[in-house]
């Protein structure tokens, strides 16, 4: 077996399987969840209602006038939130740390409403509570319009005031400096003189499309995502949410949605048993969770909490909020071998303090320990070619019994201390790193935007002068010059000749930093070969063709 073949193999499993990949988000099977009894679907703009007993459901258009409400701003030092007083709901969030691109320098609008597009994050009280079963979001008062964290401030707490049903009801937003995670508080007093029974509500909502970023080659996960007591993690798609309505009883848990790089997620109480849900709403794909019941004696209060965060996919930073949100940074199922990589590439990278120099250094570690597989792979596939007279000898001898040649061939394997297999078996290894790497290149945030040297100026997307691009093609040949194919079937011959062009514009639409390890672990892997080879030629093994 020769290397390039090798290498072809290695890219088919790859390309098949960004393609399985592909196809699962569109035909695959869905998650299996408890359908809850289907909804209808309000006309006009009225926003969906919850209700204690029951799914959401759609409001019927406001038939009385009601109070107008207004947007708040709320800025800290990575967050700019726009708050409506009409439910104090999330109606805008963009992040100022991070830009659309390097070319674009306006920050990042993670959650917005636009013509034709919302993404909101929006929570209340059912029950007794202002939420149950209204035509219009009750509209909170406020002190001020603007609300900023000031140098050398660690805490900016933001207060929503509503009296509703003999409740007082306080919505406190509770930003921390240098955090995207807020606490958000419901302080509810019960003024009345019975009892009262409230239960909180948070869900995103967000405005459905295709539900799909990227490209075949490169695709990225858009829609939604929770997490149970028994699940740590799991998509929620928008066509999900179209075809059946999550209902999952969790204690803790949480509710996202996903994009590149970014995500937003309702984390309630940890020791609370919780109810998960979803829904499709005049286009909108909402996922969301209520909390248990809760009973206020009158003259009591009782505080009712939960956490939204808004920001980047930051491990360290989601796994201290909540059990398994730091899975929705997505590695795919290959998320061991991915997990430790990521560790490993930033231990370097607080070295070297450049995420290129980091992708070189993490290639050159993982190309040295697989030194032994890649010299068993090359001396085997040496070993074979010098069989092969043997072999054809064995083959034109037995050519009428195939009983007999299946144990000549063993027995000249075993003589001549060859694995047949040996060639494959260090590519079956390497397969699943390349793959865990692939994914660690496309989902950190730590490389959004990171520059190498020179040119590339961003190391998540691809390289703008198709320099990377060209070097692998160029090694692709050089390693193909070193061990030429011996096969003498034209149609492989092309292929093998064309392989590395075919590839190389595969590539073109990959991130840099993807590329620069191929270009790299082939540059290694040349070096490893002449040093192979040297060695093998030394002993009287005839490795190369003339």
């Amino acid at each position: 077996m020769e290397s390039q073949r090798s290498l072809l193999v290695i890219a088919f499993l790859f390309v098949s399987f960004l393609l399985w990949q592909d196809w699962q988000k569109d035909y695959g099977p869905k998650p299996v969840v408890p359908a809850q009894t289907q909804i209808s679907t309000a006309t006009g703009n009225a926003e969906p209602q919850l209700s204690a007993s029951g799914p959401l459901s759609s409001a019927n258009p406001a038939t009385t006038a009601v109070a107008t409400g207004k947007v708040i701003e709320v800025a800290t030092d990575v967050l700019d939130v726009k708050i409506d007083t009409r439910g104090g709901d999330i109606v805008g969030l963009t992040l100022p740390k991070y830009t659309l691109s390097l070319e674009d320098s306006t920050p990042y609008p993670l959650m917005r409403q636009l013509n034709g597009f919302n993404y909101t994050a929006q929570s209340g009280l059912l029950g007794d509570g202002p939420d149950e079963k209204r035509t219009a979001k009750p509209v909170y008062s406020v002190t001020q319009d603007k609300f900023t964290l000031a140098d050398g401030q660690t805490e900016l707490s933001v207060s929503l005031k509503l009296e509703h049903n003999g409740l007082q009801i306080e919505k406190r937003y509770i930003f921390s400096a240098g955090k995207y995670d807020v606490r958000v508080d419901y302080i509810v007093t019960n003024a009345s003189s019975g009892s009262k029974v409230i239960q909180p509500y948070h869900y995103l909502a967000q405005t459905i499309d295709n539900g799909k970023d990227g490209n075949m080659m490169m695709p990225v996960y858009r829609g939604g995502a929770y997490s149970t007591s028994d699940q740590r993690y799991e998509k929620f798609a928008f066509d999900d949410m179209k075809d059946q309505n999550l209902d999952q009883s969790t204690k803790g848990g949480w509710v996202s949605m996903l994009e590149h790089y970014f995500v937003s997620a309702w984390v309630p109480q940890a020791e609370e048993q919780n109810q998960l849900f979803s829904l499709v709403n005049n286009n909108e794909g909402i996922i969301g969770v209520r909390g248990p019941q809760s009973s206020i004696a009158a003259g009591e209060s009782k505080t009712l909490s939960a956490t939204f965060y808004a920001g980047p996919k930051d491990q360290a930073s989601l796994a201290k909020i909540a059990h398994g949100l730091d899975l929705t940074v997505d590695y795919g199922w290959l998320w061991f071998i991915s997990q430790p990589l990521f560790w490993l590439l930033q231990q370097i990278h607080n070295l070297v303090s450049n995420w290129g120099l980091a992708i070189i250094a993490i290639t050159l570690l993982i190309k040295l320990a697989m030194f032994p597989l890649t010299k068993a792979q090359y001396e085997g596939m040496a070993k074979m070619r010098n069989l092969k007279p043997k072999i054809d000898e064995l083959q034109a001898r037995y050519k009428d019994d195939k009983q007999k040649m299946g144990p000549a061939m063993m027995e000249l394997y075993r003589k001549e201390k060859v694995n047949p297999m040996g060639g494959c078996l260090p590519m079956l290894i390497q397969m699943p790193i390349f793959l865990a790497l692939y994914f660690v290149f496309v989902e950190s945030i730590e490389l959004r935007q990171a520059p190498f040297i020179f040119w590339i100026k961003d190391l998540s997307v691809m390289d703008p002068y198709l320099v990377l691009p060209i070097m692998y093609i160029i090694s692709m040949y050089a390693m193909q010059k070193l061990t030429p194919v011996t096969v003498t079937d034209p149609m492989q011959q092309k292929i093998m000749l064309w392989m590395p062009v075919v590839f190389g514009l595969f590539f073109i639409i990959f991130p840099s930093g993807l590329v620069l390890y191929w270009v790299v672990s082939n540059l290694i892997s040349l070096a490893q070969m002449l040093f192979i080879y040297k060695g093998m030629e030394k002993k009287g093994l005839h490795v190369r063709n003339a």
